[in-house]
């Protein structure tokens, strides 16, 4: 079933509640002072049953100057609108303010609807209604369908239901395909029920039991119950009117401009990069640095405005700004706001929210300008900016559906044109731009060179290090990438190793004399393991040299390290094992004092050969005795 919300909008005391209950036999006024003084004070809600079993919601804002806080609230969320003009006053200004708010809502289609029509004269409201088309052109009003109605006598009721039945089948559908969000514009406490929450369904669907989150608070509720017009429903989605009962939460935690949402699909944030224009009715300007009031859906707040294209901003114009919240905004991309004049508090513009993670740009930058103009543009455009706006570190799916606000399949078609396209490349499904690519492909060959560079007698850098330079948080995307660039040319492997085309070890004679004399100098102590410093000074020579070559010897086996800084040479370390297993044929263990006699060497080297088949997995102490542990046991 379509569900569709309809609005009312117009001056105070044009009959917008009158007419909603003539339309639906329910008086949206609850409260007593409502009743007593005659206007409408906060929004009120009724269900409008049409033809075909179709049904709609109605909400009644108020229209008195001083209430449009509450007429905003009430306008979140609406489909279509019935504009009320009282013929026997015809367009007054909280008509144009309220026209004015709608449109900047993005409020796309509407019914103009003359009431008081028994008040008046033919003639008179001809000219009132030709007045009124005048006043619209330009807007989403334009060549609206129009009718004149009198709540009193009923004449234009019934052709004014088929006219709200036609727009409710053909309303665009709503983004069921979206995370659920909900604002909330009423709050209270039924006793033995605890806290209940009202609001319109904007996007996606909750279920009764299901766990939502509470913005700005971040606090997890479960959804108890749901109720669309005192009906009980197992769920709700967009473009329903909807009462949620919610567990684990005080009344006072989740008031009037907070927000229900799925968990973590919201970002709260005090700086936005937005689009903002001014109406042509604005009566005051925007100056860089000027203060005004933004509402978003329920939420209200004071933001300083940081034009980013020029220093004043005139009735009529847009442009690119930062909006800097006093206090934080729970937001997606795409939201729409609106702005009013801090003093006096006057509508004046609005426009809608480009990048809710922004930090501070710069003013009068053609770049910073061309990549909200992206962000501002087709799905295309945005997912392509929000991509190159990632760099190197690869962004989730689920976020960038939420950045860019996109369905996962519209994402996934979205991709699938871009990298066919050659706009994008993905690597274990995550898209990165081509300058991303190109900045990890120099990355890549930067670090295998200076590697190479540090160690010219390795057969290159291990690629296993070159993959977390890559990628360190997805191994599986790092794994890709380096072998697109080894399979391009950019790197070519080597085993285990990756290295610069073309690029082999090189060996100065320093290198060989180095070798040479190291390993004689090793193999004559035998299974006394020298440290490197006394290495160092049995055979001098060039510092760095010498450290590459210890690291060549070290790789290729020559040396084995019994401590990170004590070495034997492979062939008296395989002696020394071949000692060690040969004294098991007798014993199921062996001590340190039996192993240091037998090889012959004080119980300083006995102590670090022993550790060591320790930590190789060679054998294990047990008490004070070490035990030989089987094959399948080694690690």
């Amino acid at each position: 079933m379509k569900h569709v919300i309809i609005g009312t909008a117009g001056h105070v005391d044009h009959g917008k509640t009158e007419l909603t209950r003539a339309l639906t036999g329910t008086n949206t006024d609850r409260l007593a002072e409502e009743q007593r003084r005659g206007i409408t004070i906060q929004i009120g809600f009724a269900q409008l049953e049409l033809a075909h079993g179709l049904t709609a919601s109605i909400i009644d804002v108020p229209g008195h100057e001083r209430l449009i806080k509450n007429m905003l609230t009430g306008a979140s969320g609406i489909d279509v609108v019935l504009f009320v003009v009282a013929a026997d006053e015809g367009f007054m200004p909280q008509s144009q303010e309220h026209l004015d708010i709608l449109s900047l809502l993005g409020v796309q289609a509407g019914i103009i609807v003359f009431t008081k029509a028994d008040l008046v004269e033919p003639d008179w409201l001809e000219m009132v209604e030709a007045d009124t088309r005048d006043r619209v052109a330009g807007t989403f009003l334009e060549g609206a369908p129009s009718i004149a109605v009198s709540s009193v006598t009923g004449a234009g009721i019934d052709e004014l239901k088929q006219l709200v039945a036609g727009m409710v089948e053909h309303a665009a559908p709503k983004r069921l395909d979206l995370p659920f969000r909900m604002p909330v514009d009423r709050s209270f406490t039924i006793k033995g029920f605890g806290t209940v929450v009202t609001g319109t369904c904007t996007e996606g669907s909750v279920t009764v039991g299901e766990t939502v989150e509470v913005y700005p608070e971040r606090l997890s509720v479960r959804v108890r119950e749901l109720q669309n017009h005192g009906i009980s429903e197992k769920s709700s989605e967009a473009g329903m009117r909807v009462a949620a009962n919610l567990a684990g939460v005080d009344q006072k935690q989740v008031a009037i401009g907070c927000t229900l949402a799925a968990p973590g699909t919201l970002t709260l944030t005090q700086m936005a990069s937005v689009v903002i224009s001014l109406t042509a009715s604005a009566p005051f300007s925007v100056r860089n640095s000027s203060r005004v009031h933004v509402y978003a859906g329920t939420q209200e707040t004071v933001a300083r405005v940081r034009l980013l294209d020029r220093d004043e901003l005139l009735p009529e114009e847009t442009s690119w700004a930062q909006l800097t919240f006093e206090k934080p905004l729970a937001l997606r991309n795409l939201d729409r706001f609106i702005v009013r004049f801090l003093s006096p508090l006057v509508t004046i513009g609005g426009g809608r929210v480009l990048d809710c993670h922004a930090t501070r740009l710069r003013r009068h930058d053609a770049a910073v300008q061309e990549r909200l103009e992206h962000l501002d543009g087709a799905l295309a455009e945005r997912v392509a900016q929000l991509t190159m706006d990632a760099g190197t570190i690869p962004c989730s799916l689920g976020q960038l559906a939420l950045d860019a606000v996109a369905s996962p399949d519209e994402l996934e078609a979205v991709l699938g044109d871009l990298e066919a396209a050659g706009k994008i490349a993905r690597f274990g499904g995550v898209p990165f731009s081509d300058a991303a690519i190109g900045e990890l492909k120099g990355r890549a060959v930067a670090t295998a060179s200076a590697y190479q560079a540090e160690h010219p007698l390795e057969a290159g850098m291990r690629a296993a290090d070159v993959r977390e330079q890559l990628c360190p948080s997805d191994a599986a995307i790092a794994e890709r990438l380096l072998a697109e660039f080894i399979a391009c040319g950019a790197l070519e492997a080597a085993g285990d190793r990756v290295h610069t085309p073309g690029y082999a070890p090189t060996f100065t004679p320093e290198h060989e004399r180095l070798k040479r004399e190291i390993m004689v100098y090793v193999e004559s102590r035998g299974l006394e393991a020298p440290t490197l410093d006394e290495l160092e000074e049995a055979v001098p020579g060039n510092a760095k040299a010498f450290k590459q070559i210890v690291s060549h010897l070290r790789e290729t086996g020559d040396l084995v390290f019994l401590t990170a800084r004590s070495c034997v040479s492979h062939a008296a370390y395989q002696r020394a094992l071949d000692m060690f297993r040969g004294m098991f044929e007798d014993t199921d263990a062996v001590a340190l004092g039996d192993f240091r006699t037998l090889a012959g060497v004080s119980r300083k080297y006995a102590q670090q050969i022993l550790d060591a088949f320790d930590a190789k997995g060679i054998s294990k102490m047990v008490g004070d005795k070490r035990i030989l542990l089987a094959p399948r046991e080694q690690r």
